[in-house]
């Protein structure tokens, strides 16, 4: 499982993933149900083939990485639903890194 320390806006924040970045389509691409005006659920991997190799998104003209190896850039943890980061203050606490083996509901902002 990947993991690394960076510098998120300033503060030190740890990131790690699941490194499976042929099923990473990105929060905002990722194939989802709508169940509400402001809920939605995230299709679970299973529901799904592979996420394209671009899935047209950018962070800081980074875009998705071809595999762990990459990991972390920008696209990663702006963009990647696969991604976890730690809260303020607390980037020497283990992470919960989400999992898509089944469907992962979410309330829109």
């Amino acid at each position: 499982m990947p993991e690394a320390m960076i510098r998120y806006f300033g503060h030190a924040a740890k990131v790690a993933c699941d490194g499976n970045c042929k099923k990473a389509w990105g929060v905002n691409t990722r194939p989802r149900e709508q169940l509400s005006e402001n809920e939605f659920v995230f299709l679970a991997d299973g529901e799904l083939g592979e996420a394209p190799e671009d899935p047209g998104t950018y962070e800081g003209f980074q875009g998705k990485p071809k595999s762990s190896e990459g990991f972390p850039n920008k696209w990663c943890v702006r963009e990647c639903e696969r991604c976890s980061i730690s809260r303020l203050g607390e980037s020497e606490k283990p992470l919960e890194i989400r999992s898509y083996s089944e469907r992962v509901y979410n309330i829109a902002e």
